[in-house]
């Protein structure tokens, strides 16, 4: 089972006092040596100030953040958990994919999904209706572009012609795309064009501020197969990537321990990652944290 440390969503707002004498770099670089696989970070360029009140959180730049990771770093890999498609032209994307990917040495896993911010939306000047319609178009234009070749795309939403983008990703045909989300348009993704899955465990009473629906933990073998037969059917590979992010309690120590439980039953349903979601509270317990789950769950990380 491989593992992915979210990055603590809380730490961003008061960031100057969390972060103390150290910096960003300092996390992935123990991430990595403590035998995590991946590290990642999320996306809210400008969130509305009642979904912040709510319960929301702040968010470094995904780019930037995991470019300063990589700097750091040499094995790990790095993923967009989750970047939301329709924030940004694809064509920018994709130039940023392929940038941070071929820079960090083909480490970037491209963690996307449709967002539910109506007014984070509608601030970035990115339109909300239709944004499921979009985002499979942005899928393709982003493909499109990390070829290196001159794109022609006659697309109403993301039309090229004659255009082209160097440098291309080091990853070929480009870096693997996981779909955030336990929507069925998010597994029909999954299915048609995607690489992997990142479903989330969430009770009904979150999944109506999400809007995206529930997930037990005990429910997630029987959507990969859902997902494995889907693909199947359209002529891909039935063996893909799905990191799955659990809900587990706040005190490190109690996390671990349920997670190392849960662990065999999760490889029998198929899961390939597990996503370890952080609530540090500052620099010291987040190292220490990192250093907790790493024991208790990491394989060794490989010789460099």
């Amino acid at each position: 089972m491989q593992l992915n440390y979210q990055f603590p969503t809380r730490a961003v707002k008061h960031w100057e006092r969390w972060i103390g004498e150290r910096d960003l770099a300092d996390v992935a670089v123990a991430a990595e040596e403590s035998g995590f696989d991946i590290v990642s970070t999320t996306d809210h360029p400008f969130p509305s100030s009642a979904w912040i009140d709510g319960g929301g959180h702040h968010s470094f730049d995904p780019f930037v953040s995991l470019a300063f990771m990589a700097a750091a770093t040499r094995r790990v890999r790095l993923l967009t958990f989750i970047l939301v498609a329709g924030y940004r032209n694809p064509y920018l994307t994709a130039k940023s994919v392929a940038s941070l990917d071929l820079l960090s040495g083909g480490r970037l896993v491209v963690g996307m999904g449709a967002g539910y911010q109506k007014p984070e939306f509608d601030v970035l000047g990115a339109q909300f209706d239709g944004r499921g319609g979009r985002f499979d178009a942005a899928i393709a234009a982003m493909q499109a572009a990390w070829t290196g070749e001159v794109v022609e795309r006659d697309d109403p939403h993301f039309p090229a012609s004659g255009h082209v983008m160097l440098p291309r990703p080091a990853q070929r045909p480009g870096p693997p795309i996981w779909i955030g989300g336990n929507s069925r348009a998010a597994m029909r993704r999954v299915a048609e064009v995607a690489d992997g899955w990142l479903p989330f465990e969430q009770p009904a009473q979150m999944a109506e501020i999400t809007t995206t629906p529930s997930l037990a933990a005990d429910e997630i073998g029987e959507r990969i197969a859902t997902l494995r037969g889907l693909r199947a059917a359209a002529g891909r590979p039935t063996t893909f990537d799905v990191c799955f992010t659990p809900q587990v309690s706040r005190d490190p120590a109690r996390a671990a321990e349920a997670l190392a439980a849960a662990v065999p039953g999760y490889e029998a349903a198929g899961v390939t990652h597990l996503s370890v979601e952080s609530h540090a509270r500052g620099i010291d317990d987040c190292l220490a944290e990192i250093e907790l789950f790493g024991k208790t769950l990491a394989s060794p990380p490989s010789p460099r």
